[in-house]
């Protein structure tokens, strides 16, 4: 496996800085097809207007409820993810617009890949990370990287999107929740997902870079391959914190 020194970790920028700035630099227009600017405006804009209306609901005392989903709702597209604060998220993955990406998720959860990692970073009002064995923003699967799937899904309350280092094609294990609405994320990491049920428990994760006492997802699974939904199984004990290698620099 190769070096993942800078592995996956989103927007390693502080949080002030998001507003404006782009976050890597343009890819050269040799190495990808230039996109129709109408379309990448108006897919933006539409991004904008969801954010700013979830916002609002928040600022009412709302609780800013995620969009309605656009595809029907197939048990061989649902992700849970059973936490050790003894709650279950249910995502709603989307292979109509990230098969590649979705397909990995598939791969990894029926490995056991994510059964026992943390959620390594977690900021408040922003999202939260997981899906690294190293449990310190550098690890990653033995799979090769993703080559990036950008789509017009928006970085909304309870969207998955996926992690990625500097690189576009650089996505493997790691993902993120939205905790609020980012549009500056919109196009520069591939959303996969939406939570469909169990918001409260992603609110729920400890926060922290790396948390103290870090949720866990004790058990990955798909609807598809197990059936019926379960009850999560009980909350895991905590276990003594070991120290971790520092995040590396900018």
């Amino acid at each position: 496996m190769k070096d993942m020194g800078y592995r996956s970790r989103i927007l390693s920028l502080p949080l002030a800085m998001l507003a404006g700035a782009a976050l890597f630099a343009a890819t050269p227009a040799a190495a990808q097809q230039k996109p129709d600017p109408v379309a990448e405006a108006t897919r933006s804009a539409q991004a904008a207007r969801d954010a700013e209306m979830l916002r609002k609901e928040q600022e009412k005392g709302g609780t800013a409820n995620q969009l309605k989903a656009t595809v029907p709702l197939d048990p061989a597209n649902v992700w849970d993810l059973d936490l050790s604060n003894g709650q279950r998220v249910r995502i709603q993955l989307r292979p109509d617009v990230a098969p590649g990406h979705v397909e990995r998720i598939k791969t990894l959860t029926r490995q056991h890949f994510y059964d026992g990692l943390q959620f390594h970073r977690v900021i408040d009002g922003f999202m939260a990370q997981g899906g690294d064995p190293k449990g310190d923003g550098t690890g990653g699967s033995s799979l090769p990287d993703l080559k990036q799937e950008f789509n017009w899904l928006p970085h909304m309350r309870g969207t998955v999107s996926m992690a990625r280092a500097a690189g576009e094609d650089s996505a493997n294990s790691q993902f993120f929740i939205m905790l609020m609405p980012r549009p500056q994320l919109d196009h520069k990491y591939t959303v996969f997902g939406r939570v469909i049920e169990g918001m409260g428990a992603v609110d729920a994760i400890a926060k922290g870079e790396p948390p103290a006492n870090p949720t866990k997802i004790v058990r990955a699974t798909l609807e598809g391959d197990g059936g019926v939904v379960a009850a999560p199984p009980p909350a895991a004990a905590p276990v003594p914190k070991l120290p971790i290698a520092p995040l590396p620099a900018n």
